[in-house]
């Protein structure tokens, strides 16, 4: 891959897995962006978000207007950290879709701590106030029942993230 090569950043995980925190570090690199679904989401749509159901609409909207931007800021040259999370195979297709249409490299990153890790984050964080959006452990656990590793079959190329602690990845 030639060095000027743009790379989409993918983030799959579940809540609390440390995405964000990863997505982060990925966009300490020169020429690269950040673009985060739980910032635009709380800017655009904040109050209105009480369920999941309202979650999975306004994704999609957001999703809906990111893409052509995603695509052209790839095009430009500038590597961009998706910070949506890949966790289901109809998310992937459209983040496949941006990949085809701006012909950048990619990087789909799959973080896998415990739940028990993933629940203690998920707790601290939302204790500490610093995320746009709190979850209980009863909606950890039925957003996480739709949660879908990437398979293979996929063709993304998979970077393996996986904490056997309670230390951020």
């Amino acid at each position: 891959m030639p060095p000027n090569t743009p790379t989409l950043h993918l983030l799959c995980g579940k809540v609390a897995a440390g995405k964000s925190t990863l997505a982060a570090k990925l966009a300490d690199a020169d020429q690269t962006v950040l673009i985060s679904e739980d910032d635009w989401l709380s800017k655009l749509y904040g109050d209105q978000m009480q369920s999941l159901r309202d979650y999975v609409r306004f994704s999609a909207a957001l999703q809906s207007a990111m893409a052509p931007h995603v695509t052209a800021l790839l095009k430009a040259g500038v590597s961009v950290v998706l910070d949506f999370p890949a966790n289901t195979s109809e998310t992937r297709v459209w983040m496949r879709d941006i990949l085809r249409a701006s012909g950048a490299h990619h990087e789909l990153h799959l973080l896998t701590p415990p739940d028990k890790i993933c629940i203690a984050r998920m707790h601290a964080r939302n204790a500490g106030d610093d995320h746009p959006f709190s979850v209980t452990e009863e909606q950890f656990h039925r957003i996480s029942a739709y949660f879908e590793p990437p398979r293979p079959e996929e063709g993304f190329h998979i970077v393996h993230h996986q904490a056997t602690d309670g230390a951020k990845p």
